[in-house]
């Protein structure tokens, strides 16, 4: 009997991937997380029913909510993960020698528990192997409050607005993340399809240009995620992605990157006119 999982990414469209197994399934208190095998995108995680990675393009999204920021700022020490729990955001932080101290905050244990088992590729920094990483499941909010002008650059590698994820999207979050930053800080947040979400982006971008001075969104290509079509939001305080954007740096990079490069880095700035027009003043 052929087993399928089907994704709705609107009333009348849909992911379908055939399946060969279930690895894990289970609810926390936050959430339901379910582990499965697939024939063609390997094992998935999904959250509540919906695809959060894959291990065959996992690469993509851990690239570009990474890599885009830590080559901006010209000295990224101390960075945050808020969310991420699968460990892939971590995984390629850790890659960047100046980084002295990653944090992962991640709400649901859960996550993070399964992802070192069942996802141990994407989970390789968080096993507890790695000195300059530190975890702490606490929800996202409350850490920041407690750690203000502590961090280069804070990612936010969230779920979508339901459920545990719907403060992450607003105003008052970005403002607790804005005073976790230092006075040169940078944010990157993911921030949906611009093909599918066009109403969730201009509540998101609206925020978060009520709070940082610099906010542009990039793009990227990611075949699970809903039209394939991703986005990522880059708020900062004085660096701008591409205007300071250290080519060299990244050029000359002394690890591989699988999506990421230097000229792409400039080239997911530019935007599609219906794109544009989702996050328009």
């Amino acid at each position: 009997m052929d087993l399928w999982y089907t994704e709705k990414h609107s009333d009348n469209v849909g992911i379908t991937i055939k399946t060969t197994k279930t690895l894990f399934s289970g609810k926390s208190q936050y959430q339901q997380l379910d582990i499965v095998e697939t024939l063609e995108f390997g094992r998935m995680m999904l959250l509540d029913g919906l695809v959060m990675v894959t291990e065959r393009d996992e690469f993509i999204y851990h690239d570009m909510i990474t890599h885009p920021a830590l080559f901006t700022h010209p000295n990224p020490k101390k960075v945050l993960v808020i969310g991420g729990g699968d460990g892939g955001s971590i995984r390629e932080i850790m890659k960047h020698p100046e980084v002295e101290l990653a944090v992962l905050c991640e709400i649901d244990g859960l996550v993070i528990e399964k992802s070192i088992e069942y996802l141990p590729t994407m989970a390789s920094a968080i096993n507890g192997s790695n000195p300059r990483v530190k975890l702490h499941v606490d929800d996202g909010l409350a850490y920041i409050r407690d750690h203000q002008n502590e961090f280069d650059v804070i990612l936010v590698d969230s779920t979508d607005p339901i459920g545990p994820a719907v403060g992450l999207f607003e105003e008052n979050f970005y403002r607790l993340v804005f005073s976790a930053l230092k006075d040169d800080g940078i944010m990157i947040a993911q921030s949906e399809s611009p093909f599918y979400h066009a109403d969730i982006q201009k509540s998101m971008y609206h925020n978060l240009r009520a709070v940082f001075p610099i906010v542009e969104m990039y793009q990227a290509f990611i075949p699970t995620y809903p039209s394939g079509f991703w986005s990522f939001a880059f708020s900062s305080k004085i660096y701008h992605p591409t205007k300071d954007f250290d080519h060299d740096r990244a050029k000359n990079r002394n690890f591989k990157t699988r999506y990421y490069n230097e000229e792409l880095h400039r080239g997911a700035f530019m935007l599609p006119t219906f794109a544009r027009d989702n996050i328009a003043e």
